[in-house]
């Protein structure tokens, strides 16, 4: 049997395969961060199995400053490649704009994020020991709480693209075609490490006894819960964002890694949405009792919008401040709009 080549120390204890090393110098110069640092991780558990702990531990130390450091001096923004050939008019790419630190949540759900965060910024780590890190998630919450921002935000932190599925385009009326196209979408996710959103998702994953449905449509449901179950080396992250989770057929529940749910704005939260969307204005001695009270029942972006519009108006009158009665009026209009759309849906 041939022996494998190994670089040893100056004591003669064997470091690492001379191949991994191939594989680290070929990986850097082709500017692949992930496989160099995936490499390293490999070399770090071998030297765990082989009892030297210490060493081990120092190179996963190492490993993360490195990361950390790459992350931090990222000074000029990389241009992620636009979806070519059969996947043009799939995807949409939408270069991240937003942290979680930009997104008003709750203190749940910050946990929650923060846990699949550190599982992605840790996947090389969970794969050595046979683990893979929570890739699936579904986001359920009325329109304009803060789902598509949140997804934004995931890709942010992650530093990575976001790949918005467009559903007119992947839903057609021929029959094998929508499921073809999903199998396109979930190949990519293989090859094209990213986060993947299908918005609106009750559109491809309704009851398949729904009394409205057609065989065609169970056939693409059943495509996409296989495609679901499938390995993923890239571990890129699917979302699934819906506004009516009741016309989700119940087995898309055991495909899901954790389930996200968003809510309302809470009284503080309007208190910072509010805020943050004020400047750079300020507001002069808020009366926040009566700014809570007019934005009760509106939502993350309605209430967003309301303090946009109420600074665009003093920039307007060329003052520097906001008055309460400038919020609350923008807010009351809020609620009339979401009225007139009532009026109009009924009749």
């Amino acid at each position: 049997m041939q022996r494998c080549c190994r670089i040893r120390s100056r004591k003669g204890v064997p470091v690492s395969t001379a191949k991994q090393v191939l594989a680290m110098l070929r990986s850097r110069a082709e500017g692949d961060d992930d496989a160099f640092f995936s490499i390293a991780l490999q070399m770090a558990a071998s030297e765990a199995r082989q009892g030297r702990r210490e060493t081990a531990q120092e190179m996963r130390l190492e490993i993360d400053k490195a990361r950390a450091k790459n992350f931090r001096g990222a000074s000029v923004p990389i241009a992620f490649a636009h979806p070519r050939g059969n996947l043009e008019g799939l995807l949409e790419l939408r270069d991240p704009r937003y942290k979680l630190k930009d997104v008003v949540l709750s203190e749940t759900l910050v946990a929650r994020f923060s846990d699949i965060l550190r599982q992605q910024r840790k996947r090389d780590w969970l794969r050595e020991h046979g683990k893979t890190p929570n890739r699936r998630v579904l986001f359920v919450g009325p329109p304009g709480s803060g789902k598509t921002m949140s997804a934004e935000a995931l890709a942010g932190e992650l530093h990575l693209p976001l790949f918005v599925i467009r559903l007119e385009g992947l839903i057609t009326r021929y029959m094998g075609e929508t499921a073809a196209k999903l199998r396109l979408i979930f190949d990519e996710t293989a090859k094209r490490r990213g986060v993947y959103l299908f918005d609106e998702f009750d559109a491809v994953g309704g009851q398949r006894t729904a009394s409205n449905d057609v065989a065609e449509m169970r056939r693409v449901l059943n495509s996409f819960l296989q495609f679901m179950e499938e390995g993923n080396a890239t571990d890129s992250v699917i979302i699934c964002s819906t506004n009516h989770p009741s016309l989700l057929d119940r087995a898309l529940l055991r495909r899901y890694d954790q389930v996200l749910e968003f809510s309302s704005p809470s009284s503080e939260q309007i208190k910072q949405l509010v805020t943050a969307n004020a400047v750079p204005m300020k507001i002069v001695r808020p009366i926040w009792n009566q700014i809570i009270q007019a934005a009760e029942g509106l939502s993350q972006s309605e209430i967003a919008r309301a303090a946009d519009d109420a600074v665009k108006t003093a920039i307007l009158d060329e003052r520097k401040q906001l008055r309460t009665e400038d919020i609350v009026g923008r807010l009351q209009e809020r609620h009339a709009m979401r009225t007139a759309f009532m009026v109009l849906e009924g009749v």
